[in-house]
């Protein structure tokens, strides 16, 4: 007897993912899925943001349980679609991933394996937790639109290495050292910019370099820019970079790695629940690695509204 939708698995497959990763692999993780035991139906994304229309989809056809095969980009678009549905409430969808993208930083917060089987193994087991979210709102095409995110969103200097980051990939440039190649190369040419930052009504102005506004831990394929979050904690964790030298920030790419950018005399950590951001000058943006737009952002903690498959 054929299973009802909502005991099926919906496998959202990104081909662009981690250099066509997603389309060259897809044979083996679907092997990987049969063989142990998964019913599932997969769809292919085509566009930007066509992952978010099928989410919707196929929770009003039915589906509750939603496996990702990209990167953080494509995760993004599916956790948008499960709160742009209004069948069931969020809660009600089980989330798991196959990270086959470039950064693969959400996984790395949940010790998540970017080795299939042991992936695969994971979601077999179907142990969750259900994490935060954000919502931020923010500016593009002089109108304001908005976004939510699990993982991190990169303000200023981040969200200008972002947006080059995926240029490249939309040009089919893709490879590992791709983010930390576009930092590098956008640091000289980056200013600062004076910029007000309130967190629950506490107030910051100075000249911003960039800031990190984190659920989870990693951004950057693999830096720990907020190395404190906790995912399910109902806080934002902040790490705002104030204006340095373009030689200090060098310097300091391995406190990035290591967790401990928050011990630099510029650096300054915060947590909260709702922060607004006014800069001088327009700031970009990028959540879970997707460019969207530019200043003034609010973002807003939505605690425990994602259940998502983790290792445990």
């Amino acid at each position: 007897m054929k299973k009802k939708a909502h005991d099926r698995w919906l496998v959202v497959i990104n081909p662009n993912a981690g250099t066509r990763k997603g389309e060259k692999d897809w044979e083996r993780i679907s092997l990987l899925l049969t063989d142990n035991g998964f019913d599932f139906h997969p769809v292919f994304t085509e566009t930007r943001l066509h992952a978010m229309k099928l989410t919707v989809d196929f929770i009003q056809r039915g589906f509750r349980k939603v496996i990702v095969v990209g990167g953080d980009g494509t995760m993004n678009e599916v956790v948008n679609g499960i709160f742009r549905q209004k069948v069931v409430p969020t809660t009600d969808i089980m989330l798991g991933m196959i990270s086959v993208g470039t950064g693969n930083d959400w996984v790395r917060t949940f010790n998540i394996p970017t080795e299939y089987k042991g992936a695969v193994e994971i979601l077999r087991r179907e142990h969750t937790m259900i994490q935060d979210a954000g919502i931020v709102k923010y500016q593009n095409t002089n109108c304001e639109k908005s976004r939510y995110f699990i993982n991190m969103a990169g303000l200023g200097f981040d969200g200008l290495v972002a947006q080059k980051t995926n240029r490249d990939k939309d040009l089919g440039r893709s490879n590992p050292f791709l983010y930390i190649k576009n930092l590098v190369s956008s640091l000289f040419a980056y200013k600062s910019s004076n910029t007000k930052v309130i967190v629950d009504g506490q107030v910051i102005s100075d000249k911003i370099f960039s800031i990190g506004i984190g659920i989870g831990q990693f951004n950057g394929g693999g830096m720990r820019q907020t190395p404190d979050a906790l995912p399910d904690d109902g806080l934002f964790d902040l790490t705002l970079i104030k204006d340095m030298k373009k030689l200090s920030v060098i310097a300091s790419i391995r406190r990035l790695y290591n967790g401990t950018i928050g011990q630099h005399k510029k650096v300054m950590t915060l947590v909260g629940k709702f922060i607004r951001i006014e800069s001088e000058i327009p700031v970009l943006l990028e959540t879970d690695g997707e460019s969207l737009g530019h200043s003034p952002f609010e973002f807003q903690i939505v605690p425990r509204s994602i259940r998502v498959i983790v290792n445990t």
